[in-house]
């Protein structure tokens, strides 16, 4: 059962939130013309992932789409991306009412089913808050709630109490490595514990978060990428960057983890360090001098060949997406420059050159996401995540109207 504590801070979190949500819906003005084309947008969206739908073979999930070679690359269900694609589905259902999509996102959630059962991967909230999350909100079931269950219970099976983290990726080595991504699936931890009245999940997650607001981040409130610990003691044994340009440069969409990753912390605990978090990483971002002016960043805010770098679609869509919630929950001032901020962010993803046209792209939204430039891997390419969060900050945009 949860802590007095947990309960009563729930219900304050509950009780202010929800204050600061009225009050927050008045103090932002949405464009009308700007909502018609959203409107718009989703149509289009709907009718772009119909044509991903007809490509894509019945038992594998979308993950990019080449352009040259007119090849669209797919996984089984167990990549880390295999939600994103049936939650984008389940958020163009809301907004469309087609029930085409919804028919393909409950055909895809069948086969992403079984992974509530993976322990091998800490990206159970990626794969299943986002698809099962979104379906239990949308229609709930019980299938659904203890599918949800039983993947909080297998990510909770990665938590060591000694480093005080859910490990990320597996090694042969004697390391216990973490990433800033991570911080997304702990939302999947707080569901857990309000459906089953398990604290157990709570505080794994706060530990997580604790751990990681300790250890990943530097003092201008940029992240590493990877914290490798000692197993045995819990001491960080290496900070590195895996997918940005050095161990010392600020990875774009790791800085987006980490911004949405708190303001769900400050969500879901109402504790004020996670807010500060939330702004420092968020000031971090919108202050930086190599953010370009449409707010689309480099795919690293230190690659060396800016303004020449490739920006990130991906880290663009996960800001926009964080700020439009981040924005409730903070002073006027700065809520009205996330707001605005986040704002920007979708009206220059929402055309050219970043917004594919009707029939183009694969299926896919968006283009110009960049997966792993130093791997090699998903490099100025459409990515089904970038789609999934492009499609939630439109939709969180619209709750402001």
């Amino acid at each position: 059962m949860p802590s007095i504590k947990h309960i009563i801070t729930a219900l304050l979190s509950l009780c202010v939130l929800t204050t600061v949500d009225a009050q927050q819906k008045t103090a932002f003005k949405t464009d009308k013309d700007f909502i018609q084309i959203i409107n718009r947008e989703f149509k289009t969206a709907g009718a772009q992932y119909k044509v991903l739908a007809k490509r894509l073979p019945s038992s594998k999930f979308p993950k990019t789409y080449y352009t040259a070679k007119d090849s669209l690359e797919t996984s089984n269900s167990g990549w880390w991306c295999s939600g994103f694609y049936p939650g984008t589905l389940l958020f163009l259902y809301q907004q469309t009412k087609d029930a085409t999509l919804l028919t393909q996102a409950n055909r895809i959630l069948d086969l992403l089913a079984p992974e509530q059962y993976n322990k091998t991967t800490h990206d159970l909230g990626f794969m299943m808050q986002c698809s099962f999350g979104n379906a239990q909100k949308i229609a709930p079931k019980p299938d659904y709630k203890q599918i949800l269950i039983n993947s909080a219970r297998s990510l909770a099976t990665r938590f060591d109490p000694k480093v005080g983290c859910i490990k990320s990726w597996d090694s042969n080595k004697p390391e216990y490595l973490v990433i800033i991504d991570n911080m997304m699936n702990l939302e999947l931890l707080f569901w857990a514990t309000k459906a089953t009245s398990d604290s157990s999940f709570y505080k794994i997650a706060v530990t997580h978060a604790n751990t990681t607001l300790k250890n990943h981040f530097r003092a201008n409130y940029s992240s590493y990428h990877v914290i490798n610990y000692n197993p045995a003691t819990g001491a960080v044994i290496q900070k590195r960057t895996a997918q940005g340009y050095t161990d010392e440069s600020a990875w774009a969409r790791g800085q987006a983890w980490g911004l949405y990753g708190y303001t769900v912390m400050y969500r879901e605990t109402h504790g004020v360090k996670y807010l500060q978090q939330a702004e420092h990483i968020a000031a971090f971002i919108l202050n930086n001098p190599n953010l370009p002016k449409d707010k689309i960043p480099y795919w690293d805010y230190n690659a060396p060949n800016i303004p020449n770098a490739l920006r990130d679609a991906s880290a663009a869509a996960v800001m926009a997406s964080a700020l439009f919630e981040l924005c409730r929950y903070a002073d006027k001032t700065n809520g009205q420059r996330y707001f605005n901020a986040a704002e920007t962010i979708i009206r220059n993803l929402s055309k050219p050159p970043y917004l594919a046209a009707k029939g183009t792209n694969g299926g896919f939204i968006l283009q110009h996401g960049v997966g792993s430039l130093p791997q090699g891997t998903e490099i100025d390419v459409p990515l089904t995540y970038a789609d999934y969060y492009y499609v939630e900050a439109l939709s969180r945009y619209k709750k402001f109207n």
